[in-house]
């Protein structure tokens, strides 16, 4: 392999960060979370009935199904492009960002954390006031924002998740962030490995081809719902309402953060190791 493709000590010490989380249990806020969350959740069993349940899973599932049309205007390049110049990282396209040092691109991945960590949560403490009624409206805009964020983390890197064709990379960042489990982890770096190739070849990408993982990436949105939804409906829980939301939308953003910046490292040294 030429010397240009081959990973530095400090990129190969990031491939084994990378390893190590994708083979790591749940994580420790994942565990905190469901622990806090038990007497919510038995609260939600009490007073939302099964087919209120239904209605909101419908309709995230529907919101989330056609996600990544909303990305054209969830995310402007410019930016990242203005915080990278701020960093000593000129660019003139997102795609520059690329040939930058990956400790320099973990900083500029990690400025975009905390905006969105605390927009979530303002989101979610509001909507939590008004209980039941905003449930439905609250995921949506909690997506959005998640969505942002991803697409942000990965421009980082030079990449840009534009366009419905990212749909199914990031769903399953998605998946990680609202399971926590090995099995997404996995999925999700598999995923990235076909993007990575796609980038690499200048090819279109058009996710996974295997038949299995079509089938899933059908019924991801929903399982995605209803995994959120465990926590979200603690919101219609009297007085209890505006903590659950923005807690829940700050745990959700911070788990969406850190599986997006995984991914998108992975990305780019799977496109580094392939260019």
């Amino acid at each position: 392999m030429p010397d240009t493709m081959r990973l530095t000590d400090e990129e190969k010490a990031v491939r084994r960060e990378i390893e190590d989380w994708q083979h790591a249990d749940a994580s420790v806020a994942s565990q905190a979370m469901d622990w806090a969350m038990r007497p919510v959740d038995w609260a939600v069993e009490q007073v939302v009935s099964p087919d209120q349940m239904d209605q909101v899973t419908d309709r995230v599932e529907q919101f989330l199904s056609t996600l990544s049309d909303a990305s054209e205007w969830t995310h402007a390049a410019d930016d990242i492009l203005a915080a990278a110049e701020d960093r000593g990282l000129p660019a003139e396209s997102v795609q520059d960002l690329r040939n930058r040092p990956v400790a320099d691109l973990d900083e500029l991945a990690r400025s975009r954390f905390r905006q969105n960590t605390l927009l979530a949560a303002l989101e979610g403490g509001g909507t939590g006031l008004a209980g039941t009624a905003f449930v439905a409206a609250d995921i949506p805009l909690l997506f959005t924002i998640n969505l942002r964020l991803i697409q942000q983390i990965a421009a980082s890197y030079g990449f840009s998740l534009e366009g419905p064709m990212f749909q199914p990379l990031v769903l399953s960042i998605f998946n990680v962030a609202a399971s926590g489990g090995r099995e997404a982890r996995n999925e999700a770096l598999r995923e990235v490995s076909v993007a990575a190739a796609a980038f690499a070849d200048d090819l279109d990408y058009a996710g996974r081809v295997s038949g299995t993982f079509r089938d899933q990436n059908r019924h991801l949105p929903r399982e995605i719902a209803k995994t959120l939804l465990e926590r979200k409906l603690g919101q219609t829980v009297p007085l209890a309402g505006a903590a659950v939301g923005a807690g829940v939308n700050y745990w959700f953003t911070t788990q969406t953060a850190e599986s997006a910046f995984m991914c998108a490292r992975a990305l780019y040294l799977d496109w580094k190791e392939r260019r």
